[in-house]
């Protein structure tokens, strides 16, 4: 997976004067600084801060075992959790905050999801590389991405369409091999093109399931949504369909997430 460069190409200007040559000259030094100094460095943090990061979210899945059925999670998770750029899929105000156990907002009434959260829902999936899967929501992108660490074939819808260009832009730079394919649109009706998945992840509430992803999800697939209203109490229910199609759900803890939108 490729990292995305901190610093743009940089355009220099030649002046015909000796101040101006020195000052250009100075300003070369100061970027070959910054680029060849700040940025590992900066990269280090960040790493030391995603590894804090997964540490809090492993004491945090000890301290809910009694939910999640289990007190560690698929080292698949960690390794994504451990890679993945979190702060590149957050606002810049925002970015010392990246690594925080906690939801960030990244605009348009949206948020990027608490690290605790999106491992949880991605450990309840089952995956393994190279399962097809279905998220309702890409929001900043960062789920998505995760999933793909996982080794994943993910498939990716964002209904508020200025955060759908945003986030495949991101995507495509750090997957440029079409591993996470996204669109913009109302996911509520999933992504029939592509269907059948082997797990379906939806990344906000509504007070029912929507039937069409039911109807998407493979048989042995499994499906993680929060299902609730937003003034009320939501849970997060772990959806299995059988082979022979019947389906199962549990609840798996209470939530909060933004709501579905759209016209269903």
């Amino acid at each position: 997976m490729k990292s995305l460069a901190l610093f743009g190409a940089v355009r220099v200007k030649r002046i015909n004067n000796n101040s101006a040559g020195v000052f250009s000259a100075l300003t070369l030094w100061l970027l070959f600084c910054l680029l060849t100094c700040l940025s590992p460095a900066r990269a280090d943090e960040y790493a030391a801060q995603r590894a804090a990061m997964v540490s809090d979210i492993e004491q945090h899945v000890k301290e809910t075992s009694v939910y999640l059925g289990k007190d560690q999670l698929d080292p698949a998770v960690i390794e994504a959790l451990q890679t993945v750029p979190r702060h590149d899929f957050v606002p810049w105000t925002y970015r010392d905050n990246a690594y925080e156990n906690r939801p960030q907002p990244i605009g348009y009434g949206q948020t990027i999801s608490q690290p605790y959260i999106v491992a949880i829902m991605s450990d309840l999936l089952q995956l393994k590389p190279g399962d097809k899967v279905f998220e309702l929501g890409t929001g900043s992108g960062y789920q998505a991405a995760i999933l793909g660490a996982m080794g994943c074939r993910v498939y990716s819808m964002e209904i508020v369409d200025k955060l759908a260009q945003r986030s495949s832009t991101l995507l495509q730079r750090l997957y440029p091999d079409d591993e996470i394919q996204t669109r913009s649109g109302d996911a509520y009706f999933g992504w029939e093109q592509h269907a059948p998945f082997d797990a379906i992840i939806v990344t906000a509430a509504g007070d029912h399931i929507p039937p069409p992803l039911i109807k998407q999800l493979k048989p042995g697939g499994r499906m993680i949504i929060p299902v609730g209203n937003r003034f009320f109490a939501q849970q997060l229910l772990l959806i299995e369909k059988s082979a022979d199609g019947r389906i199962t759900s549990r609840d798996v803890m209470p939530v909060r997430f933004v709501p579905i939108t759209g016209d269903h």
